[in-house]
């Protein structure tokens, strides 16, 4: 094996630290030659006990992360083996070790190829398929994370150098693994979604998975590099043992071999000067901050947004219990059960619910507004308070409220105001809702009863079912606008293409078989007011242009006399052309502009 030319020996106060350091922690020279020989055995790729450990860590991850168990979790994190390598290569970098470079790179390389593979294996026969709150944290990583990937390889690295207390990975192993097969498993999680349910989204998550790895993998072989080169792991004795011991394991020949056959393996020996070593690794991590920052950016502006709701919501809190809780004697009248806030364009709307003995009067909730308004410093117009009032049993309550001298027609609080207002607030919160390409909402259904949670329906049209993953993103973002969580939400197809039907040769009457489908649709017709008919009208190659329009008319009469269906939402597509066939295709298309 070819030494290194040249070494240049550092100076006395870097040797001064340098040995005050080794000595303080306790690591002599005979504890550098077994270090540097350990991490050199432990990227040995023959090891069968370390793929059992890679196979059996990736699968208890997976399932930990689908669980949402984090208990299960830190069991992956105890028994991970990745720690091996990844320091390995921050020996590597630290002494110029090609060999070593290129063994501990397969090996970690060939571990997270056997790692991803079965967790994705695991996902794609998992009956069930949830997006749990542990695979999410793990998909979103920000600037803190290399933070902490840094301070984590620092310490395991320190830890591997001092004296053994059990196996060469498993000490680092207990305190940095948390960063390692976990975000592999995401990985293969985010892969097994794609290829089952929704590619897009499986690969966003995979995506935010393998950036929080290779994350942890740079920041934690920077830090062991330096840690290495702080304590001169790399001793010439150390060498020398390493050197020796190579002369007769297989895998670092097999290596060898193949370094020798590289045209600029002489330039690969040392990896370059140890100055140039620092600016990879440098540019590696300012490239991988890019992305870090801007998850960090938005995590630090849905804290500031999650600091203002808890402030507005304190500040209402306050108002309320300081002025309008107790009654003028000082007896309680009422306590809040449930506040939140929601920025609605340019308002501020309130939710208010309370349990009270006393309603309280439009004059008194517009004395809260403006009192609140005044502590947000805002303006009593960009507030909107929506007060729910459960009243308790007392005798005020079962008493008839005097009438007041010249009411106002808000006062009047009816049954049907409220149903219109609740009418009008799904309305607006039902507004521009996105569903995905290649469907259109028709209507919406209010269900509630006694004995259930206020349902809503969404009826859409469309030629296929909306995938689960989308429905639950559309749940999530209706419970947002309701800022209600425990809404149910249930989404109904309507098959936008709804058949053909057939004329014999030459004939304006419908085959037999063909009058039921046209009742069918009739019936939807009639049942949905905003859809339209759309029919394309064949004609045979042997048949006159005049016999387009007729069977079009004798489609619409039917509809028209039978259903009452206005013959203005009954239309005939201009791309008709000759065919074998009189078939007509029947598409349904929406109207309905305000959804």
């Amino acid at each position: 094996m070819t030494q290194h030319k040249y070494s240049p020996k550092p100076d006395t106060k870097y040797k001064m630290f340098r040995d005050w350091l080794t000595n303080n922690l306790g690591i002599g020279q005979t504890r550098k030659e077994q270090v540097y020989l350990e991490i050199s055995k432990s990227v040995s790729l023959k090891d069968v006990s370390y793929w059992i450990q890679v196979l059996f860590s990736a699968g208890i991850a997976t399932l930990g992360l689908v669980l949402n168990s984090p208990a299960v979790i830190i069991g992956a994190m105890l028994i991970s083996p990745l720690m091996g390598s990844i320091l390995a290569n921050g020996l590597a970098l630290a002494a110029g070790d090609v060999i070593l470079a290129m063994r501990a790179s397969l090996n970690l390389a060939l571990s997270c190829l056997t790692a991803i593979s079965f967790a994705t294996l695991l996902v794609w026969v998992l009956p069930f398929k949830e997006m749990s709150q542990e695979i999410l944290v793990r998909t979103s990583p920000n600037l803190l994370d290399l933070v902490i990937a840094l301070f984590s390889g620092a310490v395991g690295s320190v830890a591997i150098c001092k004296e053994p207390r059990g196996a060469v990975t498993s000490i680092p192993g207990v305190a940095i693994a948390v960063a390692l097969m976990p975000p592999l498993c995401v990985v293969g999680y985010g892969i097994g979604i794609a290829l089952s349910l929704n590619f897009s989204r499986g690969m966003q998550v995979a995506g935010g998975g393998g950036l929080l790895f290779f994350t942890n993998l740079v920041a934690i072989t920077f830090t062991a590099m330096l840690v290495f080169l702080a304590l001169h792991i790399d001793s010439a004795l150390a060498r020398q043992q390493v050197r020796a011991w190579r002369k007769t394991d297989p895998g670092s020949a097999w290596m060898r071999d193949i370094l020798e056959k590289l045209p600029a393996s002489k330039r690969l020996r040392r990896i370059g000067s140890l100055p140039g070593r620092f600016l990879l690794i440098f540019i590696t991590i300012t490239a991988i901050m890019v992305p870090l920052n801007e998850s960090f950016s938005q995590l630090k502006q849905e804290l500031y947004q999650r600091q203002q709701e808890n402030d507005i919501r304190l500040a209402a809190t306050e108002v309320w219990e300081n002025n309008f809780a107790n009654l003028p004697n000082g007896d309680t009248r009422s306590f809040i059960s449930k506040l939140s806030a929601l920025p609605q364009k340019d308002k501020l709307i309130i939710h208010l619910q309370v349990i009270t003995s006393k309603l309280y009067t439009p004059g008194e909730q517009n004395v809260y507004v403006k009192q609140l308004a005044s502590r947000l410093n805002k303006s009593p117009e960009l507030l909107k308070l929506k007060l729910v009032e459960i009243p308790t049993a007392s005798n005020e309550l079962l008493r008839t409220f005097p009438e007041e001298k010249n009411p106002e027609p808000e006062t009047v609080i009816t049954v049907a105001k409220l149903h219109s207002d609740f009418i009008q607030e799904t309305k607006s919160a039902l507004t521009n809702l996105r569903l995905p390409s290649n469907t259109q909402m028709v209507d919406y259904e209010i269900i509630s009863s006694e004995r259930s949670s206020l349902t809503i329906r969404v009826i859409y049209l469309g030629d296929r079912d909306i995938s689960p993953d989308a429905q639950d993103l559309l749940r999530s973002d209706i419970q947002q606008r309701f800022d209600y969580p425990d809404i149910n939400f249930v989404m109904q197809r309507i098959n936008s293409n709804v058949g053909q039907v057939s004329f014999n040769n030459a004939q304006l009457v419908l085959e037999q078989d063909k009058s039921p489908r046209l009742d069918k649709i009739g019936a939807l017709l009639q049942k949905q007011p905003d859809l339209q008919l759309q029919v394309t009208v064949n004609q045979q190659t042997n048949e006159t242009e005049d016999i387009i329009q007729q069977r079009f008319d004798a489609i619409a009469k039917y509809l028209v006399e039978k259903w009452n269906i206005p013959s203005n939402r009954i239309l005939m597509n201009s791309g008709t052309e000759k065919s074998t066939d009189a078939k007509m295709k029947l598409v349904l298309k929406s109207s309905n502009k305000s959804l």
